[in-house]
């Protein structure tokens, strides 16, 4: 019998897990606040303003969820009748900085120093102990750059804790020197089977992910140390899904960032770049289906559309790029869709990023240093 799966959240992330869906037969309902959201043309919208979480369970046979701040208190209803994928300590953990690290600490995958920040005192402190630049964070919830300050200097704490102190609990962070930041995404299905994609190098602009080129240049010997990092996190978690680890390359190697317990910006690639996209796996993952090969089919860059649209015929006019819109109306900094970039041959990639960036009305520097 065909499955319904139940996604909470109806942003991108859900439209295009529910876009894998579609072929599986595995029909797609959201849960959101906002009955226009991307995924609403994919599916039913039940609405948390209209009481409508038991509603929303009893019309979906397993879960899984777009957004990693997804509430507790809504996750710890579901799962007294039905399934969700992943499991609620993976989102718990991924919802409080300090639990994700000491987590990665207990499974010795390695993460600049940190302290738990509960006052001006313990900031202070923070500082004497971890040096300068530190990065003060706010333990729950931020994204895309947001609730974080770097402090360079003793004469940065009054500033700093102006703006985060009443967040509390915070981390301090010892700032990472590094060199670039990469992803590793990998899929655990039911029966425990592990399979990842190559790293993924990514680019930010203003905080926000601008593009991803994959596989990551010069990458081959980090390439298993990442997997043995998301591995372990699989298995001690009994996860099942897609999860995506956030790493720092730095002279010492991979440190650890984040985790997100979910399908990833940076793995957007996949969906013409891979011969099972993320998306389609972690369909297949949280429905119990076999998975498929995360085999990368040639290399590729991904770029976010942030804030304006560019027009859709010079986009197309670009040999190899495929176009990705989310339905959503335009706003600085937000992302209205994706642009995925794979040429015949690789090594147009350089020329065409330029020649992309030329038609993005969003100011963006793509990166031309592409060597495999």
């Amino acid at each position: 019998m065909d499955k319904t799966l139940g996604i909470f959240g109806g942003g991108q992330l859900g439209r295009m897990m529910a876009q894998a869906a579609l072929p599986l037969n595995i029909q797609c309902i959201f849960f959101e606040a906002s009955t226009s959201c991307p995924s609403a043309v994919l599916g039913p919208v039940f609405s948390p303003e209209k009481q409508q979480l038991n509603t929303f369970i009893e019309n979906a046979d397993v879960f899984t969820l777009e957004f990693e701040n997804t509430p507790l208190e809504q996750v710890d209803i579901l799962t007294q009748s039905k399934n969700l994928y992943p499991p609620r300590q993976a989102l718990a953990i991924a919802q409080n900085r300090l639990l994700e690290k000491d987590l990665f600490k207990t499974l010795q995958i390695p993460v600049a120093p940190f302290a738990q920040v509960n006052s001006f005192e313990d900031l202070k402190h923070a500082t004497d102990t971890l040096g300068f630049p530190i990065v003060l964070k706010t333990a729950t919830g931020g994204y895309d750059g947001k609730g974080q300050y770097v402090l360079r200097s003793i004469e940065d704490l009054d500033q700093a804790w102006a703006e985060l102190g009443k967040a509390q609990p915070l981390i301090a962070e010892s700032f990472v020197h590094f060199s670039r930041e990469v992803s590793i995404i990998a899929v655990r299905g039911q029966n425990g089977d592990v399979k990842t994609w190559p790293l993924a190098e990514n680019h930010h602009h203003q905080g926000i992910l601008s593009h991803s080129i994959v596989p990551a240049p010069n990458s081959s010997e980090l390439q298993p140390v990442a997997e043995q990092y998301i591995s372990t996190l699989l298995q001690h978690l009994n996860y099942v899904g897609v999860l995506t680890l956030e790493l720092f390359v730095t002279p010492n190697g991979l440190y650890a960032n984040e985790m997100a317990p979910r399908v990833h910006n940076s793995g957007h690639w996949s969906i013409e770049g891979a011969v099972c996209s993320q998306f389609e796996n972690h369909i297949r993952a949280v429905t119990g289906l076999p998975l498929g090969s995360t085999e990368m089919i040639k290399p590729t860059v991904m770029v976010n559309i942030i804030g304006q649209h560019p027009h859709t015929q010079d986009v197309l006019a670009l040999n190899g790029a495929h176009l990705h819109l989310y339905n959503k109306t335009e706003r600085a900094g937000r992302k209205l869709g994706h642009i995925t970039l794979m040429p015949t041959d690789a090594h147009e990639l350089p020329v065409l990023c330029q020649a992309l960036a030329k038609i993005l009305p969003e100011p963006l520097s793509l990166t031309a240093h592409m060597t495999w």
